[in-house]
C-alpha cells in the first residue's frame, strides 16, 4: 500500500480530534441509530402528511400531479441512492475497523462523485420534464403540473446530494444526531415555505403544485450549507480533507459495491413506472391519486423502517469491520424483529382508520377515497414483509452485498407486482386487483432476503482489507 496511503496516526488523530476514547471504540447500539433517524424521517413525513393536505385543496389532479413528480424525482435519485450504499458499506467498515482517516476519505469521493452525477441528472430533469411526465397516462392539465414539479425539483439536485452523502457517511461512523437535526432544520424551514408557495400567501407567487417543490429546494439547500459548513470545519467524525481520497482504487470499490445498488434502484423505479402507468391508462387520475395518497397515509411505517434499516446497515457495516461477523448476524436479526413489530402494528392502526384519514386528505372525491381505502388496506397488511425488505435488505447492503437485493427486487416487483398487474388490468378486473399485485411482490421479495441472510454469504462479500486502497504499480 503506498506511504500517502496509510492512515497515520496523526490523521487518525484528526479524524477523532473532537470524539473521547469511548465514543471512538464503542460500537453505537440498534436505538441509538435507529432513534434520531426514525425522529428525522419523522420531521420529513410530516411534511408530506402537510404537503397532501395543501395538495389536496387544490383537487385530486394537484394530488396526482405531486405524486407522478416524486416518482420521477425518485427514479432520477437512483445514482445517489447507491453511491450512498457504498459509502454506508465502506465508512462503517472503515470506523469498525478503527481507520478513522479513510473513512474520510471515503466521505469526500462519494461526495465528489454524487454531485458530478447529480449535474447530470439535473440537466435531464430541467430539458425532459414533460416526455418523462408523459409516460403516466395523466390528463393535459395533470401532466403540465406534473413536468413542472418534476423541473423545479431537479434544478435543487446537487443541494440533495450533499445532503444525502453526508447524511449517509455520519450514520455510518455512528452518529445518527446530526442528520437528525438537519432534518429538523429543513423541515421547519419547509413547513413555512409550502404554505407560502402553494397558496401565493404575504405577497409569494402562487405556484400550487410548483410551489412543492420550491419550497422543498430551498429547505434542503439550507440543510446542505449548514452540513457543508461544519464539515469544513471539522465539527464532524468524518473529516473534510482535500488531499489522498482521489484514488482509482477507491471510487473503484464504491462503484462495485453501489452499481448494482444503482441498477436495483433502476429497476425498482422502473418497475414502479410501469405499475402506475398501468393504473394510469387503464383505471384514470383517482386512481392513481388514490395510490400516492394510500402511501402517504402509511408513510409512518416506511418511517420506522427506515430508521432501522439504518441501523442494521450501519451496526453490520461495523461489526465486519471489527471482525466480529456473529456480532454482525445478531444485529441485522435484531433490527429486523424491532421493524417488524413496529411496521405491524403501526400499519394495523392506520388500516383500522383508513377511511376517515382518506376523507380528510381527499375531501368531497368519493371515487378517489374509495379506492384509497382500498389500496390503504393492501398495503397495510403487507407492512411486516415490507419491513424485512426495509430490515434485512439494509443489513445486506452494510455488508456490502448489493447484488442479491438486485435479485429479489427484480423478481418481486418486476416479475410479481408488474407480471401480475398486467394481467389483472388484461383481464379488465377492478383496480383493486392491480393494488393487491404488491402481495406477491413482498412475499417473494422476503422470502428470497430472509434466505441469503440465513446463509451468511454476505459476510464474505466484501473481504477486509477492501476498506484499505490497493497496491499500486
Amino acid at each position: 500500500m503506498p506511504a500517502d496511503e496509510q492512515s497515520s496516526p496523526a490523521e487518525n488523530a484528526l479524524a477523532t480530534e473532537d470524539l473521547d476514547a469511548s465514543e471512538a471504540t464503542a460500537a453505537p447500539t440498534i436505538f441509538s441509530l435507529a432513534f434520531p433517524s426514525i425522529l428525522g424521517n419523522l420531521s420529513y413525513t410530516i411534511v408530506g402528511v402537510v404537503q397532501t393536505k395543501f395538495v389536496g385543496l387544490l383537487g385530486g389532479q394537484a394530488l396526482a400531479a405531486v405524486g407522478a413528480g416524486q416518482r420521477v424525482f425518485f427514479a432520477m435519485q437512483a445514482i445517489l441512492m447507491a453511491i450512498s450504499a457504498g459509502t454506508t458499506a465502506l465508512v462503517a467498515r472503515a470506523w469498525g475497523a478503527g481507520d478513522y482517516a479513510e473513512a474520510s476519505r471515503i466521505t469526500m469521493a462519494s461526495l465528489v462523485l454524487a454531485g458530478g452525477f447529480s449535474i447530470v441528472v439535473t440537466v435531464i430533469g430541467v430539458f425532459f420534464a414533460y416526455p418523462i411526465a408523459a409516460v403516466f397516462g395523466l390528463d393535459p392539465e395533470t401532466l403540465q403540473m406534473a413536468a413542472e414539479n418534476i423541473r423545479y425539483l431537479s434544478l435543487f439536485n446537487v443541494m440533495f446530494a450533499v445532503n444525502f452523502i453526508l447524511g449517509a457517511a455520519l450514520r455510518a461512523s455512528g452518529d445518527a444526531w446530526t442528520p437528525l437535526w438537519t432534518a429538523v432544520l429543513v423541515n421547519l424551514l419547509n413547513l413555512p415555505l409550502l404554505y407560502l408557495f402553494v397558496f401565493g400567501k404575504y405577497g409569494f407567487p402562487q405556484m400550487g403544485v410548483s410551489g412543492v417543490a420550491i419550497a422543498a429546494g430551498i429547505a434542503f439547500t439550507f440543510g446542505a450549507l449548514f452540513l457543508l459548513i461544519l464539515w469544513v470545519k471539522q465539527k464532524f467524525r468524518v473529516k473534510h480533507v482535500t488531499s489522498g481520497w482521489w484514488r482509482k482504487d477507491r471510487l473503484r470499490r464504491l462503484l462495485d459495491i453501489g452499481y448494482p445498488a444503482a441498477v436495483e434502484q433502476i429497476v425498482f423505479q422502473l418497475g414502479f413506472f410501469v405499475f402506475l402507468m398501468l393504473i394510469g391508462n387503464f383505471y384514470g387520475t383517482e386512481a392513481f391519486a388514490a395510490y400516492n395518497i394510500g402511501v402517504n397515509l402509511l408513510m409512518i411505517c416506511f418511517t420506522v423502517g427506515f430508521g432501522f434499516s439504518i441501523a442494521g446497515s450501519t451496526l453490520v457495516g461495523q461489526h465486519l469491520g471489527a471482525n466480529d461477523p456473529d456480532g454482525a448476524s445478531r444485529a441485522g436479526w435484531r433490527a429486523t424483529a424491532l421493524a417488524v413489530v413496529s411496521m405491524g402494528a403501526l400499519g394495523a392502526l392506520v388500516g383500522v382508520y383508513a377511511q376517515p384519514l382518506a376523507e380528510f386528505f381527499v375531501g368531497d372525491e368519493p371515487l378517489t377515497v374509495r379506492y384509497t381505502v382500498q389500496f390503504t388496506y393492501v398495503l397495510a397488511a403487507m407492512m411486516p414483509l415490507l419491513a424485512v425488505e426495509f430490515a434485512v435488505g439494509g443489513a445486506l447492503r452494510g455488508a456490502g452485498d448489493t447484488r442479491f437485493p438486485l435479485l429479489a427486487t427484480f423478481a418481486g416487483l418486476i416479475v410479481m407486482r408488474c407480471g401480475g398487474a398486467a394481467i389483472f388490468t388484461y383481464m379488465e378486473l377492478p383496480v383493486i386487483w392491480v393494488y393487491a399485485a404488491l402481495v406477491g411482490d413482498y412475499i417473494l421479495k422476503g422470502a428470497m432476503l430472509i434466505l441469503r441472510f440465513l446463509g451468511g454469504r454476505w459476510k464474505s462479500v466484501v473481504p477486509n482489507n477492501a476498506i484499505e486502497p490497493a497496491k499500486t504499480g
